[in-house]
């Protein structure tokens, strides 16, 4: 695995979303990328590794309006915190961008430009719904209605989550618009569509994805699904249509005023100008000592280009990305690294049951980052396969391997190496431990190849396999026996510091899944950075620092902890203060009472006065079942029907359908009031932060 000529890598992972916080799906992908890329570099290779917030788009859009700001501001407020997650897990990216900076502006016009003198745009007329109250049109996601094939109603304008029909949002039936509640209406506008159904296309993306390692095998069979025929007999793609109409936050299309790329066209375009950003801002000459500007480096044929990406976008990334840069003369990727999700206990995350791990969390209650990092690569493989979080397994693995296995061994014998021997090594130790030493030396090609083919699990298993055998060489010659013996000090000597030189091989292989454990073994040995070259090279009479413990054993507690939703703090005993809601705190109830009451988001898709009543709406409301509720609330003094539709609030969902003179009510939504309503009028509705969707569990 050894390469005389250093490699040029540049190395992305997904741009997320940037309407929220990174979730553990981020972190996941971020770990195994970081791992790959601390590997390549401990190889002596020269890789830039960037990432960007991804920041355009209809629903970032809607979602700063709603908090009265403006998108720019939204996003930065979401960017400002990526800092302590990616610092928190030892996430080391060169950059971190965004997509509505000025290279990625410059870059995404550029290659549409590029695009269009290849005769690959097309312009064409096309029909849309358009919400004549909001005076935009739709995406998908904004509308609902009822599904042409199944009649469910409040399904989504792309697909229904009841029968799993796919059709075109024009198809539903009764639709409305989910951003006010209005009845769109159907317009025609001018859309740009990059032609996918090229033969050229085609011709290209066929020998792109079939080159021979290009694709994992599962990726490149979803693709042949893709390439398929049609019951007509038609082999191809689709065209993409790349624009969506003002108002929108997004990259302007040059020469078609009014007119926006679609996220999907400038997120991806974000690596590029990311790496651009590093480039102009002198990172590489730095750090390598690179005087190319980006532009030359990126038309080096030896630059090999990859991206790590979740297996929900691969349709993006090896269709439509390898085409975008083929077609505008650029570099196309060598390979995409396709990975699953990750699941926690056997089940996959969701938003809306609230199951998942809080990375913040993770970090906030002293949980150790590298804990994480080693159990995530431990799971880790070549396959598009999910990984599991299991609590118990998590504990278990742990302890034993990086505590029990790895750590122990530099505890059993630095203590030794201090005390009796000044911290120095010794330069002979003995037929038995040069042979064990040569054998961890002889695993170095095999451990290189596997973080290589990003089978971590499959390296992390050999390196505590080599932890075994170390284990078994101190338990066999019992250093702590030997110490009892002074006629025996020199065997001491040869036995642990044989233990320390295997310890110090066992970090090499491990450093890139525990960069700050291996940073700490650097201080201790007094060594400089750790390569995987280093490992050919013995530590001979060299003397060591004092030795502090690297790490601690997983308290089965703080899984608990991790898992356990927030609890409300008690009111106090005695000389409680008058509280601006006018009376006293309920009496304090268990995690099990509150978890009896199942509280959801809810969508107000209709609302509507009751006649004969001066104090009820009636609501129609979208708890995410794939039907609605009717629910009568006493707030007609606070709210007309008009202000509520297309709110989110939340609502009572387990309560017990309740007969009233006006119908049947199916929950209660929550309302925030004074207890003395005549001395304090107003009834305010709950209404969740942007970001939650009808469903979610309120915990």
């Amino acid at each position: 695995m050894t390469s005389l000529k250093p490699r040029q890598l540049f190395v992305t992972t997904a741009l997320p979303y940037a309407n929220g916080a990174f979730h553990i799906g981020h972190i996941m992908e971020y770990i195994q990328a970081d791992i790959w890329v601390r590997f390549q570099r401990m190889r002596g290779h020269q890789v830039h590794f960037v990432g960007a917030d991804d920041a355009h788009g209809a629903p970032i859009m809607i979602a700063a309006e709603k908090v009265n700001k403006t998108p720019q501001q939204f996003v930065a407020e979401i960017a400002a915190g990526r800092k302590q997650y990616l610092d928190g897990f030892h996430i080391a990216f060169d950059h971190w961008h965004s997509t509505d900076a000025p290279e990625n502006h410059e870059l995404a016009q550029d290659i549409y430009r590029a695009l269009r003198r290849e005769g690959l745009i097309a312009i064409r007329n096309i029909e849309q719904f358009f919400d004549p109250v909001k005076s935009m049109f739709l995406p998908d996601r904004y509308i609902k209605g009822e599904c042409p094939r199944c009649a469910a109603k409040d399904q989504y304008g792309d697909s229904c989550e009841v029968c799993g029909a796919v059709y075109a949002p024009t198809e539903l039936k009764n639709p409305y618009s989910t951003l006010t509640g209005a009845t769109p209406v159907m317009k025609s506008s001018e859309h740009h569509f990059f032609q996918l159904s090229s033969p050229r296309c085609l011709e290209f993306l066929q020998q792109w994805t079939q080159a021979s390692g290009r694709l994992q095998p599962e990726v490149l069979n979803k693709i042949k699904e893709w390439f398929a025929a049609d019951e007509e007999g038609h082999v191809g793609l689709s065209d993409w249509d790349i624009s969506r109409d003002a108002p929108y936050f997004g990259i302007e299309i040059p020469d078609a005023p009014g007119k926006y790329f679609y996220v999907w066209l400038d997120a991806p375009v974000g690596y590029l100008a990311s790496l651009k950003a590093w480039f102009d801002q002198g990172g590489p000459k730095a750090r390598y000592g690179e005087t190319r500007s980006f532009e030359q480096f990126m038309a080096d044929p030896a630059v090999e280009q990859y991206h790590f990406i979740g297996k929900d976008i691969t349709y993006f990334h090896t269709l439509f990305w390898p085409a975008m840069l083929h077609f505008s003369g650029r570099k196309v990727p060598d390979n995409i690294f396709v990975h699953g999700f990750i699941t926690v206990s056997g089940e996959k995350m969701s938003k809306s049951r609230g199951t998942g791990i809080s990375p913040l969390k993770y970090l906030d209650i002293g949980m150790n980052a590298e804990w994480l990092r080693y159990y995530i690569a431990a799971k880790l493989n070549a396959k598009v396969e999910d990984v599991d979080f299991n609590p118990e397994d998590f504990v278990a693995r742990v302890n034993s391997d990086l505590v029990g296995k790895y750590v122990n061994i530099a505890s059993r014998a630095a203590g030794f190496i201090a005390k009796r021997f000044d911290g120095h090594l010794s330069a002979d130790l003995g037929v038995e431990g040069r042979a064990l030493l040569d054998g961890l030396r002889a695993a170095r090609e095999d451990i290189e190849r596997l973080y290589e083919e990003r089978e971590f699990g499959k390296a992390v298993r050999e390196v505590m396999a080599l932890a075994d055998r170390v284990n078994a060489y101190v338990d066999q010659h019992k250093p702590w026996e030997l110490a009892k013996n002074p006629e025996l000090a020199a065997a001491l000597h040869d036995v642990c510091s044989t233990c320390i030189e295997a310890f110090r091989l066992l970090t090499i292989y491990l450093k890139p899944v525990l960069p700050a454990v291996a940073a700490q073994v650097e201080k201790f040995l007094q060594v400089e950075p750790l390569t995987f070259a280093d490992a050919a090279r013995a530590l001979g009479a060299h003397r060591i620092g004092a030795y502090q413990h690297l790490m601690q054993r997983v308290d089965p507690k703080l899984l608990d902890a991790l898992f356990e939703p927030p609890a409300a703090a008690p009111a106090p005993a005695e000389e409680a203060p008058e509280l601006p809601g006018g009376e006293e705190i309920a009496p304090t109830i268990g995690i099990d009472d509150f978890a009896k009451i199942d509280l959801r988001i809810a969508r107000i898709v209709e609302a509507r006065k009751v006649e004969g009543s001066n104090k009820l709406l009636q609501l129609t409301l979208d708890v995410g079942e794939g039907r609605t509720r009717n629910v009568f609330s006493g707030i007609q003094s606070a709210y007309t029907p008009e202000q509520l539709v297309g709110k989110l609030t939340v609502m009572v969902a387990n309560l017990a359908p309740r007969k009233m003179k006006f119908g049947l009510s199916e929950g209660m939504v929550l309302a925030a009031s004074h207890a003395d309503e005549k001395a304090q009028p107003g009834i305010h509705i709950l209404e969740p932060w942007p970001g939650a969707q009808p469903g979610m569990r309120v915990r």
